[in-house]
């Protein structure tokens, strides 16, 4: 079922039904490329969430004990049906969050070798049987932790969802998400691809609703046992005071503001080209996302004539338009982040080289903005600005550069350029990042861990380190009869 604006109705899944929930409290869904309405997303109660709580305590006894040859079945036919479902769910996406129907696409494409990926991991997540006394077994056992509460944002509306989903199944835990209600049509259609799957009712719940409250309900309950949530510093430090207050482990996947180092014996137009193709990805709007731009004083003209050129090339519009590269921004609390930051980076110096506007349309549009001369005390290079703004400085000394990097309390991703093997190797020794990438902007991939350090987070994500916080390593040991 579909609305006018050939979107899905969107319904939340708890204990194998699709509902309404409990008084038909709904929330509207924009598309930011048109500011139109095009449907609407229901809204929990708090026995909604209560009727999900109680599905996951069955659904982990459930699928916990089901044989690890059938939920592994399960899980890869569910992957399958991600992949044949793509071009849709990506479709959904840019309905409802803008970016560009490749981009969306692709992101599709990809949550379905995330699940695999964790498919296959948590295969090999062995135990240990260690030497002993004469007549003791003492082993090591690695179980799941139990029913998993989650929260994602809806910057990506697929993988975002699938991060946690994939790792807590693949582990053997139930798990209840709350995704965006910005967002919720790509989540949803997530869930339908295990369901269709033959999950069991009860390992997966889907529901939207008020954040705190939301929040508050899944995390206090005695049924949860590990929070996992990807998000804002601000309400990532709000949720682990909440789990801390029951001493519940959580998972934090928390925002960045990533500096890129270009050193003086890099290629000024390789880096602006590679840089501003990841700064203007997905509008901005990711946690990773370079977004602090120091470059030796000897190239910096260079590298902002190739970035200015770069994003003047960039093709803003409605993410459904053939050409287009950059959608709008996701809604207007963004927008009017942009226009605010720029403004105080102006109003102190700044010059702006390019863009720093909204163009004259509706939709919720930012221009690709690079600025030079951005004094240090700007709002923009303190605040992590999730969205198409590139700010651009001049170092004379690397030192000095490395501790700018390493001063503000983000430590998620950092980014640098150089041909110098040994500078290279004091870039990764000590720039303060969870993710570093050296000669490229690359993003997060499933098979290699992602998250930070410092104010950022703590857990990790992807690779086999993504399944530790959702098993529990137990000590067994067994004296033997006689």
């Amino acid at each position: 079922m579909t609305t006018e604006h050939g979107y899905p109705a969107v319904r939340m899944y708890i204990a194998g039904q699709w509902c309404r929930g409990g008084t038909g409290r709904t929330a509207p869904i924009v598309n930011p490329a048109t500011e139109q309405v095009i449907g609407e997303v229901p809204l929990a109660t708090t026995a909604d969430l209560d009727r999900a709580l109680a599905a996951a305590a069955e659904g982990f006894r459930t699928w916990r004990g089901t044989p690890p040859a059938r939920r592994t079945a399960i899980l890869h036919a569910a992957a399958d049906l991600l992949t044949e479902r793509a071009a849709d769910i990506g479709r959904t996406m840019t309905l409802e969050q803008g970016k560009p129907l490749a981009e969306a696409t692709g992101e599709a494409r990809r949550v379905a070798d995330t699940l695999r990926w964790h498919i296959e991991d948590a295969r090999r997540a062995y135990g240990r049987i260690i030497p002993s006394a004469p007549g003791t077994v003492l082993s090591v056992r690695r179980e799941p932790i139990g029913p998993v509460a989650a929260f994602v944002p809806w910057n990506f509306p697929a993988g975002g969802p699938m991060r946690k989903i994939s790792s807590a199944l693949s582990a053997g835990c139930s798990i209840v998400i709350k995704a965006s209600e910005e967002t919720p049509a790509t989540a949803a259609a997530l869930v339908a691809c295990f369901v269709d799957a033959g999950l069991p009712a009860g390992a997966l719940n889907l529901v939207f609703g008020e954040p705190a409250e939301v929040s508050a309900h899944l995390i206090a309950s005695p049924v949860t046992r590990l929070i996992a949530f990807t998000g804002s510093v601000p309400v990532g430090k709000l949720l682990a005071a909440e789990a801390g207050k029951v001493m519940k482990p959580s998972l934090m996947e928390l925002g960045g503001h990533a500096p890129v180092i270009v050193c003086a014996d890099a290629d000024p137009a390789a880096a602006a080209r590679r840089a501003a193709r990841a700064k203007f990805a997905n509008a901005g709007q990711v946690c990773t996302s370079p977004s602090r731009f120091l470059v030796h004083e000897s190239l910096v003209e260079d590298f902002t004539a190739e970035f200015v050129k770069a994003a003047e090339a960039v093709v803003v519009g409605d993410g459904l338009a053939e050409g287009t590269t950059m959608g709008p921004l996701a809604n207007e609390r963004r927008l009017q982040a942009m226009l605010r930051l720029t403004a105080d980076a102006v109003s102190r110096g700044a010059v702006v080289r390019t863009g720093g506007g909204r163009p004259d349309r509706p939709g919720y549009f930012f221009a690709p903005t690079v600025l030079t001369g951005v004094p240090a005390d700007a709002d923009l290079m303190r605040e992590e600005p999730f969205g198409p703004l590139a700010p651009i400085s001049a170092f004379s000394d690397l030192g000095a550069a490395l501790r700018t990097a390493n001063e503000l309390p983000y430590g998620l991703a950092a980014y640098g350029f150089t041909e110098s093997a040994a500078t290279a190797e004091r870039l990764a020794a000590e720039l303060e990042a969870g993710i570093l990438s050296l000669n490229h902007c690359g993003g997060s991939v499933h098979e290699a861990p992602s998250g930070g350090v410092k104010e950022s987070g703590y857990g990790r994500e992807g690779g086999p380190e993504a399944l530790d916080a959702y098993l529990v390593t137990k000590r067994v040991s067994h004296l033997l009869a006689g």
